[in-house]
C-alpha cells in the first residue's frame, strides 16, 4: 500500500515520476499483484489516470484490463473500475470546447482503439455476458462501454452482436430494468445498435420492443414527458424506417391504435415546451413512416385503412385547424395528413368533408389554398399545403371533379370563396411562387382526367370591365406571352402540357389561336441565356404534344404542317436539343425523387414531381413523332385503327368471358353442392367400412382361435388341445342354440295356421252380412206393395163419394133406387180392401221390427267385422315380420350350420373324431329298436312265466 500512496498519494520527497512511469508501474501491479485488493487499487488508479492519459493508458493498459474482465468476473468492484477505464480509452467526454482538428485527433484515437478491442470478437461477447449482472457498478458500465463501442465501429460490432447466442435479447433486456439510468442509457444502446441493420431491427422488433417502448411512452407523459420520450420515438424510427417487415409487424399488432391518444391537444396550445415540439414532430414522423409513399402501395393503403378506422386522421385534422399550434409543427402535421390520405379514397372523402371552426363554416380545403397562395406565409408551410393538396387529388377523379367544377360558370358562388377562385387568382397574381403553386395544383386537377381537361375548356374569365372574357386556356398563353418571370412561366407552361397531353380537343384549342404557334417557335429558335433554356426546353414539348396528340382536325396545323413548320424555323436536331434541356436541368431529378416538394428556397421550385413522370413518358415519342415521314404517320393511323378494331374484339371477349365466369360461378355452386353430398356418402362408406372392419376383427379373432399351425413344438400341440375342447363346446352351444330357433319356427307356424282360420271366421261374418243385405231389399219390395194398395184405396173412396152425391141427386129429382145395387157392391169391395189394408198393415210393422233387429244386428256385425279387419291386419303384419324372423332365423341356422361344418372341419383337420348328426340320429335309432325288442323279450318272459 505504501507503493501506492507514493504514487498516486500525497507529496513524496525528490522527483515525482511522470504520468508514463506511473502508468507503466500500475500496469505492472495489475499483471503481477496475487492479491484481489491490489489489483483493484491499481485498476482504480489507472482510471483516475485514464482521462488526462487517455493514450497512455490505452496503448499499456487495455490489454491488461481485458484480462480483469476474464479473471475478475466475480468481484463487481473491479469490474466496474475496468469497465470505466476502457470507457474513458475509447470515448473521450471532455465538455471544453476544441477546435476540429483536436476533435478529429480525438475521434481518430477512440477509433483506434476501439478496433483493438474488437479484433478479438470474444471481447464484444464477454462484454454481453457482463451485462446479465444486476450489479449496478457493472450493467451501467458494461451499458456505456458498448454504446461507445457502437458510437466508434458501428458495422463491425453489429456483426459481432448479430451472430452472438442471445446477444440482441440480453440488450433488450436493459429495457425492463427498474433503474431508469440504465434503462435511458439502455435506449441509447439500441438506438446505436439498430442503425442501418435490418436484421438487428427485425430480431428488436420481435423481441416485444415496440410493447415496451409505448409502455415507456404513456408512462413519461407521451409528448408532455422528457428527453426519455424522444429516446423512446427515435428507437422506434429506426425500427420502422424502410423495414416493411417491422411495418407489417407494429399494424399487425395494433400499435397504430395506440398512437391516437399522442396527438390530443388540447384548447390551450399557447407556451409548449421546446421538449413537446420535438417529441410531437418525432411522433408526427413516425406516422409519416407508415404511409410513406415509397412503402410498398398494398402495405400503405393497409395502414391508411387503420389510421381513419382508429380515428388518428380525425385527430390530426383537429391538430390542423387548432389555433395556437407551433408553426413547424404545423407544418409537418399538413405534411403528415396528406400522406395519410395519399391514394385513400375513403380518407380523401373524409378530408374533403372536414370543415375550420370559422364563422361561417369553411372547408379545411379552402382554408389551406389561402395560405398557399398568400405570399406573407411561410414557405414551407406554402409547400406543405402544395403537398397536401397534390396528395387530396392523386388518384381522385371525384375530387379532381368537385375542383374544376368551381371554376364552372353554372356553379360559382358569389357569396363564398372556393378553391377554383383561390387557384385562378393564385395563377394571376403578382406573386411568382403563388404562380407557380397554383398552376402545378391546377395541372394536378387534370392529372390522367381526360374529362376535366375537356370541362376546363369551358372556363371563361373576365380579364376587365367592358371586353367579352376569354378562355382559362387563351389567358395563360397571353400571360406566357407577356414575358413574366421565368418561375410563372415555367409554372404555366407545365400546367400546359399536362392539360393538352392526351387530349387532342385541348390541343384542337390552343391551335386555333393563330399567335401561339409563331410564340413557341420563336422562343425555341431563339439563341437565350442559361436562365431561358428551361423555358426553351418547355415550349419544345409543348410543340411536341401539339403534333402527337393532333387529330388534324385543323388544316392549317395538321401533324405534317407543324413538322415541316419546324424544319424549317428551327430544325429537327435542334429542336431535340432544346426538348433535351428539361431533363438535364439540375433540379430535375431532385423533384424526381419524391413527391414530396422539398426545395431550400422560393427560387428552386421549378419541378413538379408528377410532371417529371409526364417528361419522361412524354420525350421519346415526341422526338420519334417529329422525325417520323408522312408515309409513317399513315401506317401508324393504320395501326391505331387496327389496335382499335382489336380493342372492340377484346370488349366482345371481355363480355364472354364475364358471362362465362357467370356459368363458373354456377357451376362451382353445383359442385360444392355435389361435394358437401359425396362427403355426407363418403361419411356413411366410413361408417360401413368400420363395420365391415370390426367384422373381420372379429373374423380374425376366431381364425387366431382356430388357426395355429400343427408342425409346432409340444407347448403349441397342448394349447391345441385346450381350442378343441372349447370348440366342441363352442359347437354344443351351437346345437342348443339351433333346437331352441327349430322350436321357434314351430311356434310361429302354429300361430300362421291359427291366424289363417281367423281369417277364415272374418270372412263367414261377411256373408251374413250379405244376408242382411238380402232381407232389406225384400222389405223395401213390401212397401212398394203397400204404397201401390194404398193409393188404389183412395181411388175407390173417390168413386164413392162421387156415386153416393149422384144417388142422392136422382133420388131427389125422381125418387128412383136405380143405383143402389151398384152402391152395395161398392161397399162390400170397400170392406174387402180395408181387411185386406188392415192385414197388409200387420205385415209391414212385423216386418219393420224385424228389419229394425236386422239393422242392430247388422250394426253389431259391422263393429265386429271392423274390430276383425283391424286384427287381421296386425295378425297379417305380424306374419310378416314373423316370417321375416323366419328368414332372419332360417339365415341365422344356415350360418350356424356353415360355422358347424367349418368347425368340425377344422376338428377333423386337428385329428379328432367327429361324428355327424345323421350318424347320431341312426345310433340313437338302433338303440331305441334294440330296447324295444328287449322289452318285447321281457314280456314273452312274462307270458310264459304266467303260462
Amino acid at each position: 500500500m505504501n507503493f501506492f500512496r507514493g504514487v498516486i498519494g500525497g507529496q513524496q520527497a525528490g522527483a515525482q515520476p511522470s504520468g508514463v512511469e506511473t502508468i507503466q508501474k500500475l500496469c505492472d501491479r495489475v499483471a503481477s499483484s496475487t492479491l484481489l485488493e491490489d489489483r483493484r487499487d491499481a485498476v482504480r488508479a489507472l482510471k483516475s489516470l485514464s482521462k488526462k492519459y487517455r493514450l497512455e493508458v490505452g496503448t499499456q493498459a487495455m490489454d491488461h484490463l481485458i484480462r480483469i474482465l476474464q479473471t475478475d468476473s466475480s468481484d463487481s468492484e473491479i469490474l466496474g473500475y475496468a469497465l470505466d477505464t476502457l470507457y474513458n480509452i475509447i470515448c473521450s467526454d471532455e465538455e471544453e470546447e476544441q477546435d476540429d482538428a483536436q476533435r478529429r485527433q480525438e475521434d481518430d484515437i477512440g477509433a483506434q482503439f476501439t478496433e483493438r478491442f474488437i479484433q478479438e470478437p470474444e471481447n464484444v461477447t464477454l462484454l454481453l455476458t457482463l451485462l446479465e449482472e444486476f450489479d449496478f457498478h457493472v450493467r451501467w458500465p458494461g451499458v456505456k462501454m458498448l454504446t461507445a463501442l457502437l458510437k466508434s465501429q458501428c458495422a463491425q460490432v453489429q456483426g459481432i452482436i448479430l451472430v452472438s447466442p442471445m446477444g440482441v435479447s440480453r440488450l433488450m433486456d436493459l429495457l425492463a430494468d427498474s433503474r431508469e439510468v440504465i434503462r435511458n442509457d439502455g435506449l441509447l444502446l439500441l438506438q446505436q445498435l439498430t442503425k442501418g441493420n435490418a436484421a438487428i431491427q427485425k430480431i428488436v422488433a420481435f423481441e416485444n420492443a415496440f410493447e415496451r417502448l409505448l409502455d415507456i411512452i404513456t408512462e413519461e407523459g407521451t409528448s408532455d414527458g422528457g428527453i426519455v420520450v424522444e429516446d423512446c420515438l427515435l428507437l422506434l424510427l429506426n425500427l420502422l424506417k424502410n423495414n416493411s417487415s417491422n411495418q407489417n409487424f407494429f399494424k399487425e399488432g395494433s400499435y397504430i391504435q395506440r398512437m391516437k391518444p399522442w396527438f390530443e391537444v388540447g384548447d390551450d396550445n399557447s407556451g409548449w415546451s421546446a421538449q413537446k415540439v420535438t417529441n410531437l414532430h418525432l411522433m408526427l414522423q413516425l406516422v409519416r413512416v407508415m404511409v410513406s409513399p415509397v412503402n410498398p402501395a398494398g402495405a400503405t393503403a393497409s395502414c391508411q385503412k387503420a389510421m381513419f378506422q382508429c380515428g388518428l386522421l380525425q385527430q390530426l385534422c383537429t391538430i390542423l385547424m387548432a389555433t395556437g399550434v407551433p408553426a413547424d409543427i404545423l407544418t409537418e402535421t399538413i405534411n403528415t395528413v396528406s400522406e395519410v390520405i395519399r391514394g385513400s379514397q375513403v380518407n380523401q372523402d373524409y378530408f374533403a368533408s372536414v370543415n375550420a371552426p370559422s364563422n361561417p363554416p369553411r372547408p379545411a380545403i379552402v382554408v389551406l389554398l389561402m395560405s398557399m397562395v398568400n405570399e406573407r406565409q411561410p414557405f414551407v408551410l406554402r409547400c406543405a399545403v402544395l403537398y397536401c393538396f397534390q396528395c387530396f387529388l392523386y388518384k381522385n377523379e371525384k375530387g379532381q371533379g368537385e375542383i374544376v367544377a368551381t371554376l364552372l360558370p353554372s356553379t360559382i358562388d358569389a357569396n363564398s370563396i372556393s378553391a377554383g377562385q383561390l387557384l385562378c387568382g393564385g395563377l394571376f397574381s403578382a406573386d411568382s411562387l403563388s404562380n407557380w403553386c397554383a398552376a402545378v395544383a391546377l395541372g394536378h386537377a387534370l392529372q390522367e382526367n381526360l374529362t376535366q381537361k375537356e370541362q376546363l375548356l369551358r372556363v371563361q374569365l373576365a380579364t376587365s370591365l367592358g371586353k367579352p372574357p376569354v378562355s382559362l386556356l387563351q389567358q395563360c398563353t397571353n400571360i406566357l406571352s407577356q414575358g413574366s418571370k421565368v418561375q410563372t412561366r415555367v409554372g404555366l407552361l407545365m400546367l400546359l402540357c399536362t392539360w393538352m397531353s392526351n387530349c387532342p380537343i385541348a390541343v384542337t384549342h390552343f391551335l386555333h389561336n393563330q399567335e401561339n404557334v409563331p410564340f413557341l417557335t420563336a422562343q425555341i429558335s431563339e439563341n437565350l441565356g442559361e436562365d431561358e433554356r428551361l423555358v426553351q426546353g418547355l415550349c419544345a414539348l409543348l410543340l411536341g404534344i401539339c403534333i402527337y396528340y393532333n387529330d388534324n382536325s385543323l388544316e392549317n396545323y395538321t401533324k405534317e404542317k407543324l413538322k415541316q413548320l419546324i424544319e424549317k424555323r428551327i430544325g429537327k436536331e435542334n429542336f431535340v436539343e432544346k426538348l433535351g434541356f428539361i431533363t438535364k436541368h439540375e433540379l430535375y431529378s431532385r423533384a424526381a425523387q419524391k413527391p414530396q416538394p422539398a426545395f431550400s428556397t422560393p427560387e428552386h421550385m421549378l419541378f413538379d414531381h408528377e410532371f417529371t413522370k409526364l417528361v419522361k413518358e412524354l420525350e421519346g415519342v415526341i422526338t420519334k413523332a417529329v422525325h417520323k415521314s408522312s408515309e409513317e404517320d399513315k401506317k401508324e393511323e393504320e395501326v391505331k385503327k387496327t389496335l382499335e378494331q382489336h380493342d372492340s374484339i377484346v370488349t366482345q371477349y371481355k363480355e364472354l368471358i364475364r358471362e362465362q365466369d357467370t356459368q363458373l360461378n354456377e357451376l362451382k355452386e353445383q359442385v360444392s353442392s355435389l361435394t358437401s353430398q359425396k362427403d355426407q356418402m363418403q361419411s356413411t362408406i366410413t361408417q360401413q367400412l368400420s363395420q365391415i372392419q370390426q367384422h373381420k376383427d372379429q373374423y380374425n379373432i376366431l381364425k387366431l382361435k382356430l388357426g395355429k399351425d400343427s408342425g409346432q413344438d409340444g407347448a403349441q400341440v397342448n394349447g391345441q388341445l385346450e381350442e378343441v375342447t372349447l370348440l366342441r363346446e363352442e359347437v354344443e352351444e351351437l346345437r342348443r342354440k339351433h333346437s331352441v330357433l327349430n322350436s321357434q319356427l314351430l311356434e310361429k307356424e302354429a300361430l300362421i295356421s291359427s291366424l289363417r282360420a281367423e281369417g277364415v271366421q272374418t270372412s263367414e261374418g261377411t256373408a251374413a252380412s250379405a244376408g242382411n243385405t238380402e232381407l232389406l231389399k225384400e222389405v223395401e219390395t213390401l212397401r212398394a206393395q203397400v204404397q201401390s194398395q194404398t193409393a188404389e184405396i183412395s181411388q175407390l173412396q173417390r168413386e164413392r163419394q162421387e156415386l153416393q152425391s149422384r144417388a142422392e141427386t136422382t133420388a131427389a129429382v125422381s125418387g128412383d133406387n136405380v143405383d143402389a145395387a151398384k152402391i152395395t157392391e161398392l161397399e162390400n169391395r170397400l170392406s174387402t180392401q180395408s181387411a185386406e189394408i188392415h192385414r197388409l198393415q200387420e205385415e209391414v210393422r212385423s216386418l219393420t221390427e224385424s228389419r229394425a233387429l236386422m239393422e242392430k244386428d247388422l250394426a253389431t256385425a259391422s263393429s265386429t267385422a271392423t274390430i276383425l279387419q283391424t286384427e287381421k291386419s296386425k295378425l297379417q303384419q305380424e306374419v310378416t315380420e314373423s316370417k321375416k324372423e323366419q328368414d332372419d332365423l332360417l339365415m341365422l341356422l344356415a350360418d350356424q350350420d356353415q360355422k358347424i361344418l367349418t368347425l368340425k372341419q377344422k376338428l377333423k383337420d386337428l385329428g379328432e373324431t367327429i361324428e355327424d348328426e345323421d350318424d347320431l340320429d341312426a345310433r340313437d335309432q338302433s338303440d331305441e329298436d334294440e330296447e324295444e325288442e328287449e322289452d318285447d323279450d321281457d314280456d314273452e318272459d312274462e307270458d310264459e312265466e304266467d303260462a
